[in-house]
């Protein structure tokens, strides 16, 4: 009897993994490189989150596309360079611009064969009806427009001339948010009982859980203040950690465990200009706002029992861009028409090659500003200045001041140096050559403002009217 019930779970999971997985992307909002315990945090701890890298990969040189909020989220929907799309910054309450609703989504892609979609927490790709989740591929929605500090409650006296926080479900605003206290609770009590509904129903699900935390202000919920070493930041973390044990949760229960893939990351890397309301980078230099590797490359675990091996580390480097059009492979549906960015990574996550999928990452900032590429182990910087977090980091919740600084034409070998301390580029001529003509190549492509070259294939942003209600106030 036990062997049958044996080969009936056995032939029950191979059933489940021969089908399509489910898909699970939880995004974090400035979590900092070196802010999870298995990368190396320290005053905190995040048990849940090290789980998914204990039962699949940690990857230790992911990247997002950009170093700040918009634009990264616009790459992580897309499988494109933000830029390619007219998408940059940050965007504001009174701004009229958004993802394009021609653009297709990873929800989209998702639902074209037939998946469940959900997302809950920060949006940030446009606020008008047409740019919100509900029109862009998602079942259910609930989560804020924009940035969590894009209120008049935070501490930077600008920040007053800004709307109530809205909190918009599908795509109604249903409430003027005043205070964050619970958000991460409600956010993970919506992804819970969407993962229970979805698998009654029988039909595969992809749950985009995109936090409005770590970003300032910090907001934790009474249950985890107090329970870390280093104080509110790390609360928030711990929370954090625990909402994805209640994800984890949820799918163990619904028995569909071995069969998700589960994506754990972060949009770009810690606003240090906060001081102890910021994470940190490790070894990495640079943080949020940067090209330097603290403010693209970022922590990321990945789950899925049934194809990934346990305790895996993937060190070749890999971009969210590549994730769509992985994703899109995986569960046997098709590309966008329109061109994209991103390539297909599951050899390369799944451990079965080491060689990058892609010749070379790039990195623009600002509103077109092509400043880093990596190639392989080579990081080029390009010449342009920068903000420096470290002149006079804030305290409490209240900013500090940023310095500036400015970098010529930089090579560096990440493998043996990842803080970005030593410039090779006189000691390598010919990698800065093969690089160059590289970025020359994209600049044709793209576009970029630091060298006055128009792209020939950027494509136009949604555009709509600002709402009265999201107008600044005077």
């Amino acid at each position: 009897m036990n062997r049958l019930i044996s080969l009936w779970i056995g032939l029950f999971c191979l059933s489940q993994a021969s089908g399509k997985p489910n898909i699970v992307v939880i995004f974090c909002d400035d979590m900092g490189y070196g802010d999870i315990g298995c990368f190396g945090a320290k005053g905190w701890n995040t048990p849940n989150i090290d789980s998914i890298a204990q039962k699949g990969v940690k990857l230790t040189d992911f990247y997002v596309a950009q170093p700040v909020c918009s634009a990264s989220r616009c790459a992580l929907l897309t499988g494109c360079y933000p830029n390619r799309l007219g998408i940059s910054g940050a965007l504001f309450p009174a701004s009229n611009v958004g993802l394009h609703p021609d653009e297709t989504t990873l929800a989209e892609i998702c639902k074209s064969v037939g998946y469940q979609t959900a997302m809950y927490g920060k949006w940030h790709l446009g606020y008008q009806k047409e740019f919100l989740p509900a029109n862009q591929g998602f079942d259910d929605y609930l989560g804020y427009p924009y940035s969590n500090d894009m209120w008049p409650s935070g501490p930077v006296r600008f920040m007053k001339q800004y709307p109530h926080l809205p909190l918009i479900e599908d795509d109604e605003i249903v409430a003027q948010v005043r205070d964050q206290t619970y958000m991460t609770t409600w956010l993970t009590e919506r992804a819970v009982r969407f993962i229970g509904e979805s698998t009654k129903k029988e039909s595969p699900f992809f749950l985009y859980l995109a936090h409005p935390q770590p970003h300032v202000p910090l907001y934790v919920s009474p249950k985890h203040k107090g329970s870390s070493e280093q104080g509110m930041y790390g609360d928030v973390i711990q929370e954090i950690d625990w909402s994805t044990g209640e994800v984890l949760a949820a799918l163990d229960k619904a028995g569909v465990t071995e069969d998700t893939l589960v994506v754990f990351t972060s949009d770009n890397g810690p606003w240090m200009v906060y001081g102890n309301h910021a994470g940190g980078v490790g070894p990495l230099r640079g943080a949020k706002g940067t090209c330097w590797d603290g403010g693209v490359r970022v922590p990321c675990v990945m789950q899925w029992p049934a194809k990934l091996k346990a305790g895996s580390v993937v060190k070749t480097p890999l971009m969210t861009i590549d994730l769509l059009p992985t994703i899109t492979k995986l569960i046997g549906a098709k590309l966008p028409e329109r061109k994209i960015d991103g390539k297909d990574a599951w050899k390369v996550i799944a451990s079965e090659q080491s060689e990058p999928v892609q010749e070379a990452y790039f990195f623009w900032y600002k509103k077109n500003d092509l400043e880093a590429m990596r190639m392989g182990q080579w990081k080029l910087q390009f010449p342009h200045k920068y903000r420096d977090a470290s002149l006079a980091p804030g305290k409490d919740g209240l900013p500090g001041k940023h310095g500036s600084g400015k970098t010529g034409l930089e090579l560096y070998d990440l493998e043996a140096d990842p803080g970005e301390s030593k410039d090779l580029a006189a000691e390598h001529p010919e990698v800065v050559a093969k690089m160059k003509a590289f970025a020359d190549r994209k600049r044709a492509e793209l576009g970029d403002n630091l060298t006055k070259i128009k792209g020939t294939e950027n494509r136009k942003p949604g555009n709509a009217p600002v709402a009265d209600w999201a107008k600044m106030k005077k």
